[in-house]
């Protein structure tokens, strides 16, 4: 509880308060609970003073002396700390959302569970500062001085740190979703399992920084510098590493989808495999994964054999009536153990559909192309004709259906010649072994005995 004499003196003023510490040198405040909202207490002595679950909302506190003080729980929101000494002050759980900590002294305060939402921590001194769990949303912590400070499980997301100082900071499990880290020093950080999810690092000094488990999705790390970077089991989607420099870096169990990258980005020596191990190296982070399963998985090494071996491209007209005759062909494919893979193609000559036809038809065994009402599958069998010429090609089409005039491939020498016409279905799967898949098989041979 509050003393009330305490209270009483600090309600005269300034001048009175501070007169009243020098005389009596040896008490403790105690100010617990007190009701300071809006006070002036600018350059205060509060030092040592008990302000636990006291209200200071919107109070006056710059260049306060708050050093060694009990501030937890304490409501400080909106108020104004510029440059106050909060040095080895507890301030754990205190509410300091929007509060003025500009050029603050808080070197080896406890700003555990601390609520820091918008609080302007410009030029602040957070040297050895324990904000673990904290929430720092939105806190402009530009040019602070964070050297060896606790963030553990902070939530700084959409925070400002641009020109911080983080020598020995430790990001261990913090939250940095849509912070600005541009160009930021974190070389050697531990950052190990943060949330930097569309965190804006580009430019950002990264070099063996711990990122073991980090979530870089969505996350700008364009002209990065990530040489000798830990990222082993990081997630890497949608990740921006344009102009990024990955040299070095362990990428072991790292998740890498839909990246950014460019001829600038240096992905060299990247390690895949995990530490004690004979070390590895590849240079494309985005085939890391892949190489890694391929020398270690003996499951992997099957199914490659089984989609080189099996693998047949279903092409044609995906409307509700060719659909059905598509499907009828799919489930036949299977019982003759192939695999069949079936992609509904848009007519569009964009480079996704041209990389994916390539794909697709490179990897199978044989391609079977159902040229009724065709549309997108004239498009699918230039790309087939101009880039996989190794792969047999089986013609198909319903009985009657007219020919397209741009569809001629009687000089390519992997499509079977001629074209198989049935009436149904039922005919098509009928005689599908001896007039699909063993003409298709006639030509596989054909053409492995010229490789």
């Amino acid at each position: 509880m509050v003393n009330k004499k305490h209270l009483q003196i600090i309600r005269q003023g300034v001048d009175a308060w501070n007169e009243w510490r020098r005389k009596n040198p040896e008490l403790r405040p105690n100010l617990r609970g007190a009701d300071l909202h809006e006070a002036d207490l600018y350059e205060a002595d509060l030092s040592e003073a008990d302000l636990g679950k006291a209200n200071l909302t919107q109070a006056n506190l710059g260049g306060a002396n708050l050093g060694f003080a009990e501030v937890s729980e304490a409501r400080v929101g909106g108020a104004n700390l510029s440059k106050a000494n909060l040095t080895q002050a507890n301030l754990g759980e205190a509410n300091l959302s929007m509060a003025s900590l500009c050029e603050a002294d808080l070197r080896g305060a406890n700003l555990y569970k601390a609520i820091l939402t918008q609080a302007n921590l410009y030029k602040a001194d957070l040297c050895m500062v324990n904000l673990g769990e904290a929430n720092l949303y939105k806190a402009d912590l530009s040019k602070a001085n964070l050297d060896d400070a606790v963030l553990y499980k902070a939530d700084l997301s959409k925070a400002n740190l641009g020109g911080a100082v983080l020598t020995g900071a430790v990001f261990r499990g913090a939250k940095l979703c849509g912070a600005d880290l541009k160009r930021v020093n974190l070389y050697n950080r531990n950052l190990s399992e943060a949330d930097l999810s569309e965190a804006d690092l580009s430019g950002a000094y990264l070099c063996v920084a711990d990122l073991r488990g980090a979530v870089l999705r969505g996350a700008n790390l364009s002209g990065a510098d990530l040489s000798g970077a830990h990222l082993d089991a990081a997630q890497l989607i949608s990740t921006n590493l344009c102009g990024a420099t990955l040299s070095g870096s362990t990428v072991y169990g790292a998740s890498v989808w839909d990246i950014k990258v460019d001829d600038q980005t240096n992905q060299q020596n990247l390690v895949i495999t995990p530490f004690g191990n004979p070390t590895i190296t590849v240079d494309d982070i985005e085939v890391a994964q892949f190489i890694y399963l391929l020398l270690n998985n003996q499951a992997i090494h099957k199914v490659i054999d089984t989609i080189t071996s099996k693998a047949v491209l279903i092409l044609g007209r995906f409307s509700e009536e060719r659909k059905v005759v598509l499907d009828a062909l799919r489930e036949e494919l299977r019982k003759h153990n192939y695999l069949p893979i079936m992609f509904d193609f848009d007519p569009t000559t964009n480079q996704t559909i041209i990389e994916t036809v390539k794909t697709l038809a490179g990897m199978s065994r044989f391609v079977i192309a159902d040229l009724t009402d065709a549309r997108s599958v004239p498009q699918e069998l230039q790309i087939i004709d101009t880039h996989c010429r190794t792969v047999a090609v089986r013609l198909i089409k319903k009985r009657g259906e007219p020919e397209y005039g741009m569809l001629d491939f009687r000089n390519s020498p992997w499509f079977v010649k001629g074209r198989y016409e049935y009436e149904t279905a039922e005919e098509l799967i009928a005689s599908i072994k001896d007039n699909v898949i063993g003409r298709a098989e006639e030509k596989v041979k054909e053409l492995r005995s010229r490789a």
